[in-house]
């Protein structure tokens, strides 16, 4: 078997002919554009009785009708047993089941929307305070945009654990008010560039007809007021029936309807006790025959037209936070003199003249304004235009535009092509070293002395060095020997253990490193002993990896072992027999398939109940050690985990989606986030090794794959290798990038792009990917030959 690296191995896009600018700055979102787009859509949907059902479908309607490049997909909560019957194709939720949850987040991501849009609000997901959102927001890969629908000023801890926590999640928020924005800003600490203010939408019908539609309703020439919605105390609704005595005495013509149907929830608590409070106490005042009630949850249009017969509005509502009131759009887009308690909306829609505000649970506020308004005709239609004026801004023409524009500057932008034979620069890799080592982690692209060393970053570095092309041997070797006396100094012979951990002032950590750090130190001694291109560094390769190999004794960590595992083997490419490595392997070997036999099941063909790091890591080793020892059967077993978990790491739109670190512990379970370049770097080496054994299309697709998700072929459409400098961010988290650049990251692209060209260069590959590769300007990469 041949090595995997054997010696022939809202901005613009970032310009194809400059391979060598830093590409770290082009924002996925710049070109956003009237593109093709897929949206699911999450919320309550009618006809299902609330707000928010209403909303969403609304929205639904409006972008089919104004935004036809938009294709979206619904999937509506509901209460297990409502018996409601919804529109073809809407999907139904359970809002109690938590199954049901990670159910929809597969089914979202397996349809591959390009964009995610939910409503939030607490009372429409199961759990305290509607938690159970969280656990389909944490699976969902597809960029998130969350609609606030209430934000609360004081939330109880859980209420503002949850709206913390999908602020987390979310690529772009949308709420309806300034106040909205500036609590998620500086209560909930949301990034106020991701906060969008977008107005809610309303008809756009014609002004001025209320003399057709009264006729229509039978109201002849009465002054109509009105309020519609789903009736409940926080309606207020007892403030304005308490007015009307004082309206009718000078204004006897006047009609107050009273529209919708009580609200589902409190009619399961009391029944219709609410509304039959309501109409006693007009009997008791004296003013029933001057109410009308419509008890119905009315279609949109029915509604639009029973609202086009009024004259006045009433929103008299108790709860001053309330941010947002899709009837009081309503009224103001039609053109309604709008009088309203001074609730946050309210406050910001009526402000200068658009309409009255009054002093809240006050019913001699109410009437005085009423019978202003009714004494002055030409105040009344003073008020009138200028609400409709206003409302113009919030139509659906304009509020679908503005929808879509904030889904497209969340939907991932296709990345520009970057050849996959550009090499990266090794500046950003040689700005992490000094002359003890490669530091672990940087701030941004700067270096972090806080943490120091380890030494799993100095043996990936130490293999980067018997690879890499295009260095001068004075260079390779200067470096090559920085990172093997780390390697050397990390060996502690007291406890047979390699140490990881290193302190800036070069005293270490601890006694002894990981399982992991020093199953990691043996794969380095291997590699260099079989590929370093100076025979000293062999040789010392070989010694200490004779001296260090019995760190592994007793280890049953699968992970540690496979990388001890893929270092015997290099060893043995070497030296065709080793008896202490032969050991290690067949120790190794045994352990993953005793552990794939104890795992197994139909839907799960790994080694583990749960999915870690370097998962790839574990079927190479395999593949590596049936090759050396001749064991077709190890060699299957690896060949067919990995082709399990290479689907498991390719998402439907045919980008690749590693393991998120939020899956590790979870039991036969995967998460999208957040998403690490060591684990696409593991993609490409495993499916190198099984190309190797096994040339097929596949592999070297999937390795192909791994690759560009470095490059913004990823759910953020994030650019986290930069070919210039060699640098790469620390991963993709739902909310785009991690702008780090620490070692591992660094070295995961740089090892990433060698095996690449490795895969690339073999004629065989050319030969079997046909025009998939045949189309990328590719050269070979440089051969680096052993001096």
């Amino acid at each position: 078997m041949n090595h995997p690296y054997a010696d022939d191995s809202l901005f613009p896009d970032r310009p194809e002919t400059s391979p060598v600018v830093p590409i770290f700055a082009r924002n996925p979102a710049s070109n956003a554009s009237n593109r093709s787009l897929d949206l699911a859509l999450i919320g309550t949907y009618v006809p299902r009785k609330c707000g928010i059902a209403t909303f969403t479908a609304d929205v639904a309607e409006q972008l089919g009708h104004y935004h036809q490049e938009i294709a979206t997909s619904v999937y509506a909560f509901d209460k297990g047993k409502s018996g409601l019957e919804y529109p073809s194709g809407v999907n139904r939720i359970d809002q109690d089941d938590r199954d049901a949850y990670i159910a929809t987040a597969r089914r979202i991501n397996e349809s591959a929307p390009d964009a995610v849009w939910l409503q939030h609000e607490f009372g429409i997901f199961g759990g305290p305070d509607g938690e159970m959102v969280c656990d389909l927001v944490d699976r969902i890969a597809a960029p998130l945009v969350i609609t606030f629908h209430t934000v609360l000023s004081e939330p109880n801890a859980n209420q503002r654990r949850i709206v913390e926590h999908l602020i987390s999640r979310a690529s772009r928020i949308m709420v309806m008010s300034v106040h909205g924005h500036e609590l998620l800003v500086k209560l909930y600490k949301a990034p106020a560039d991701r906060v969008a203010i977008i107005p809610h939408g309303a008809p756009d019908r014609p002004f001025g007809r209320e003399a057709d539609f009264k006729r229509v309703l039978g109201l002849g020439e009465s002054n109509v007021l009105m309020t519609f919605g789903l009736l409940g105390p926080g309606k207020g609704l007892e403030h304005a029936i308490s007015a009307l005595p004082g309206i009718v005495s000078r204004h006897p013509d006047t009609i107050y309807r009273i529209v919708g149907a009580t609200h589902p929830n409190l009619v399961a608590h009391e029944g219709e006790a609410y509304r039959e409070r309501l109409i006693a106490l007009a009997e008791q005042l004296g003013v029933a025959g001057h109410i009308q009630w419509d008890n119905r949850f009315l279609d949109t249009p029915e509604l639009l037209d029973q609202l086009e017969a009024c004259d006045i509005y009433l929103t008299p509502y108790p709860n001053l936070q309330q941010a947002t009131s899709g009837t009081l759009s309503y009224a103001i887009a039609l053109g309604k003199a709008v009088v309203a308690t001074p609730y946050v909306h309210a406050r910001e829609l009526l402000a200068d003249g658009v309409g009255v505000l009054v002093e809240p649970s006050s019913s001699k506020a109410i009437a005085d304004a009423v019978n202003a308004l009714l004494d002055d005709p030409d105040y009344l239609a003073a008020t009138r235009r200028r609400a409709y004026a206003e409302g113009r801004k919030t139509i659906w023409p304009r509020f679908s535009d503005a929808s879509a524009a904030l889904v497209q500057s969340a939907a991932v932008q296709p990345p520009g092509e970057i050849p996959l034979s550009a090499t990266p620069g090794l500046n950003g890799f040689l700005a992490m070293c000094d002359a003890t080592g490669m530091l672990q982690h940087a701030i941004g692209i700067v270096p972090d002395r806080r943490h120091g060393y380890c030494l799993d970053d100095n043996a990936r570095a130490l293999i980067l060095m018997n690879h890499a092309p295009a260095i001068s041997p004075v260079d390779r070797l200067s470096w090559t020997s920085t990172f093997a006396s780390f390697i050397q100094y990390a060996w502690n012979p007291d406890r047979n253990h390699f140490r990881n951990f290193m302190r800036f002032d070069r005293t270490w950590c601890e006694d002894e490193g990981s399982d992991d750090s020093n199953g990691r130190a043996l794969w380095a001694l291997g590699d260099t002993a079989e590929h370093s291109p100076f025979a000293d560094m062999q040789d010392w390769a070989r010694h200490l990896f004779d001296q260090t190999l019995h760190t592994l004794d007793g280890v049953e960590s699968p992970r540690a072992l496979a990388f001890g595992m893929i270092g015997a083997c290099a060893v043995l490419r070497v030296e065709g027999r080793h008896a202490a490595a032969e050991a290690l392997i067949h120790r190794g070997a045994g352990l993953l398939e005793r552990l794939l036999t104890a795992s197994r099941r139909p839907d799960w063909a790994w080694f583990e109940t749960v999915l870690g790091y370097d998962n790839p890591r574990l079927p190479q080793a395999l593949i590596e050690a049936g090759s050396v020892l001749g064991r077709s059967d190890w060699t299957d077993l690896g060949l067919d985990t990995l082709d399990w978990i290479a689907e498991r790491q390719v998402a439907a739109n045919g980008m690749f989606r590693p393991v998120g670190s939020e899956s590790f512990g979870l039991d036969h379970g995967q998460m999208p986030f957040d998403q690490q370049p060591l684990e696409a770097q593991a993609a490409i080496e495993a499916a190198l090794v099984a190309y190797i054994e096994q040339p097929a299309k596949r592999w070297a697709d999937h390795a192909t794959t791994a690759y560009r998700w470095f490059l913004g072929a990823n759910d953020r459409g994030v650019i986290l290798g930069d070919i210039a400098s060699g640098r790469c961010r620390d991963g993709v988290t739902p909310r785009g990038v991690n702008a780090n650049c620490g070692a591992e990251s660094i070295l995961a692209f740089q090892l990433g792009h060698v095996a690449l060209q490795r895969l690339l260069a073999d004629r065989r590959t050319t030969q079997c990917v046909g025009e998939t590769l045949a189309e990328v300007d590719h050269e070979p990469a440089p051969s680096l030959a052993h001096s």
